[in-house]
């Protein structure tokens, strides 16, 4: 089986807009549902529901891919689940490394979905001494100083970064000189990587801020419709206890040994 060292995905060159790309995996993961449930064919309506886009959008992206279904019928489950997975590069092994191997990267090792999608673990690095030799999903960890030997032996083209923020520009540095060309990062950090090196960034914290920000704005709309959303109120009141609770510690903090005026006035 060839591995991701001998093959790209040819998605660039044929000129498909990454905002399609991004939509691919949705497409695949909706079309591999319906083919466990051997659903031979499916709507452009019902796919595109499935995927959380709308159908118009749906079927524009699968022109670039020269599938357009059959009127009436729809589209062939399994083709698209070929052409898709031959499209992202899928049809194939991609030796994965990751690094930083604490509680983030543990999980990420013990995650099953990466193998049934074509990517596989090939190594799980620390910096730590104490990590090496010990097993993680069934993979022993290795120390960071054999990063470089790892990625040639295994052919490895693309990186996860697990580290703590002050660790990942390093280990991106050393990634790429290595000959990794695509890196995960996972690092609450932004990377500065050389052209031709492509650097996808998830941040969990900053999705909760998003969706924080859209509660926010949800909760303003109904209070100025006279709306009062139990949860909503139920958050502003423990709020509003806890700004309580902590202006009475410090009144009390304020009194002297009488309890009515502090010990010692301030100047």
């Amino acid at each position: 089986m060839a591995t991701g060292r001998t093959h790209r995905p040819a998605t660039r060159s044929r000129g498909i807009p990454e905002a399609t790309v991004a939509r691919l995996p949705l497409y695949l993961r909706a079309l591999t549902a319906l083919s466990e449930r051997s659903v031979p064919t499916v709507s452009s309506e019902e796919l595109a529901a499935a995927a959380g886009v709308n159908s118009a959008k749906l079927r524009k992206d699968f022109s670039y891919l020269g599938s357009y279904g059959t009127r009436g019928v729809g589209y062939d489950v399994e083709y698209l689940v070929y052409q898709i997975s031959r499209e992202l590069g899928l049809t194939q092994d991609w030796p994965v490394v990751i690094v930083g191997i604490g509680n983030l990267g543990a999980a990420l090792a013990n995650y099953g979905g990466f193998a049934s999608r074509g990517f596989r673990v090939a190594a799980l690095i620390d910096a730590d001494p104490a990590m090496a030799g010990k097993p993680v999903a069934g993979i022993p960890v290795q120390h960071t100083d054999e990063l470089e030997k790892i990625i040639q032996d295994e052919g490895v083209s693309i990186g996860v970064i697990a580290t703590p923020a002050g660790a990942a520009q390093q280990v991106c540095e050393r990634l790429v000189a290595a000959g990794v060309t695509s890196i995960l990062n996972f690092a609450p950090t932004v990377l500065s990587v050389p052209d031709g090196v492509d650097v996808r960034k998830v941040d969990l914290s900053i999705e909760l801020q998003i969706l924080a920000f859209h509660e926010q704005r949800k909760a303003g709309e109904l209070a100025a419709a006279g709306t009062v959303v139990p949860a909503v109120a139920a958050r502003q009141e423990s709020a509003a206890a806890r700004r309580g609770t902590a202006a009475g510690q410090e009144s009390v903090a304020d009194q002297g040994p009488d309890g009515d005026v502090p010990a010692v006035m301030p100047t």
